[in-house]
């Protein structure tokens, strides 16, 4: 009987520290699993097309995608722009911070062959130049034209102003401005800067 009560003390010990164990396991495990939840639901996968959602100015949706490393260089299927292309088109300078900062590539080229640099060159946008260039985006890489950002504005303003009135009437119903008066002040600017 003595000998039984002891077995029985053995497995009741065993018993406990079994229990103990898979208790303390169990509180890991939920611990790591509520860590795990945390995190995802820091991150959260946006539900709208990082694209339209520049085009829409919908900043926090680009917040998104650039803190999920969601998307940030999605190629449009139109004109084979990046986001950052895109965003520098609509003059969304908030938008190209934020991608930028995110790790956008600065080297991609839409079916033109124009770089995030070469579109904010041709549309004078001054602080996305600036942005551009601090951020390392190439200053000789070559459009399908064969040219270069800075020389994007080189050429005569009243030349290209036909071109910038076409694709303000062919951007406009998505919300796309520009100001010629402005273009052409900035062009001289962007040009020394690209130098």
């Amino acid at each position: 009987m003595r000998n039984s009560f002891k077995i029985q003390s053995k497995l009741m010990v065993l018993f406990i520290a079994t229990a103990i164990t898979i208790m303390s396991c169990a509180k890991q495990k939920e611990s790591k699993s509520n860590q795990t939840n945390l995190e995802v639901s820091e991150v959260v996968k946006p539900n709208k097309d990082i694209h339209e959602a520049i085009i829409s100015n919908n900043l926090e949706v680009v917040k998104q995608h650039a803190k999920a490393k969601e998307d940030i260089n999605k190629i449009e299927a139109m004109s084979g722009s990046s986001p950052l292309i895109t965003a520098v088109t609509f003059n969304r300078p908030k938008m190209v911070e934020v991608l930028v900062k995110a790790g956008a590539d600065l080297s991609i080229q839409n079916n033109d062959g124009s770089s995030a640099l070469h579109t904010a060159a041709f549309f004078g946008r001054v602080e996305m130049v600036k942005t551009l260039l601090e951020a390392g985006a190439n200053k000789t890489l070559k459009n399908n034209f064969g040219a270069t950002p800075r020389e994007t504005v080189l050429g005569d303003f009243a030349q290209m102003k036909p071109i910038y009135e076409m694709l303000t009437q062919q951007l406009q119903p998505m919300g796309f401005t520009l100001d010629l008066a402005e273009v052409e002040k900035a062009r001289p600017v962007v040009a020394m800067m690209l130098q």
